[in-house]
C-alpha cells in the first residue's frame, strides 16, 4: 500500500511564518479556552462534554435524541458516548430509553435533574464564554471566526456546520 505521506522535505508544503503564527494562536487559544471553560464548569459540577451532551438535548424535540445523533453532534464515537450517557445516567442527569419504532436503539433522554442543572449552569458557562472570548472580539470579527469555522467544519465532512450543538446559549425551554 503506497503512503500518503511526503516522502521527502521538497514534498513538504511547510507553514510560512504567518500561517505557523496564525496556527499556533489558534491551537494555543483554542485549548487554553476549552480547559479554562472546563474548569469553570467542573466547580459547578459538570464538564464541558457533559454541558455539550445535556444542552444538545435540552434542544431536541422532546429533550431526546436517537444515540446515534448524540454521538455525531458531539463528535464521539458511539462507544465513547455510551460510557459518557453511563456517568450522566448515574448521575440522574439523563436516562435511556429503547426506541419503540427500532428496537435496537436507544434514546438519550434529558431527566428533570438534568433539565436543572443545565438551567442552573448555562448562565455562568455564557458569563464565562464572554469573558474570556467574546469580550476580546470584535463584533465584524465575530462575523469573521463564524464564516472561517463553517468553511473549515465543512471541508471536515459530516460533523460540519450546524451539527454540534450551540453551546452558548440558554437550554431550550421546556
Amino acid at each position: 500500500m503506497a503512503s500518503s505521506r511526503p516522502t521527502t522535505d521538497a514534498d513538504v508544503h511547510w507553514l510560512d511564518e504567518r500561517e505557523q503564527a496564525a496556527w499556533r494562536a489558534f491551537i494555543t487559544g483554542a485549548r487554553r479556552l476549552t480547559e479554562r471553560l472546563d474548569q469553570e464548569l467542573k466547580a459547578l459540577g459538570l464538564g464541558h462534554d457533559d454541558y455539550g451532551v445535556l444542552v444538545a438535548l435540552s434542544e431536541a424535540d422532546g429533550d431526546r435524541l436517537r444515540m446515534a445523533e448524540l454521538a455525531d453532534l458531539q463528535v464521539e464515537s458511539r462507544s465513547r458516548l455510551s460510557h459518557h450517557i453511563g456517568r450522566l445516567e448515574a448521575r440522574g442527569l439523563v436516562a435511556r430509553e429503547t426506541c419503540p419504532e427500532d428496537r435496537r436503539g436507544t434514546w438519550a433522554v434529558l431527566t428533570p435533574e438534568g433539565r436543572t442543572m443545565i438551567e442552573s449552569v448555562a448562565p455562568h458557562h455564557v458569563a464565562g464564554v464572554r469573558r474570556h472570548l467574546l469580550d476580546h472580539v470584535e463584533p465584524d470579527e465575530l462575523d469573521v471566526l463564524r464564516r472561517v469555522f463553517d468553511r473549515v467544519n465543512g471541508a471536515l465532512g459530516p460533523s460540519g456546520p450546524g451539527a454540534c450543538p450551540d453551546l452558548s446559549g440558554p437550554p431550550a425551554p421546556r
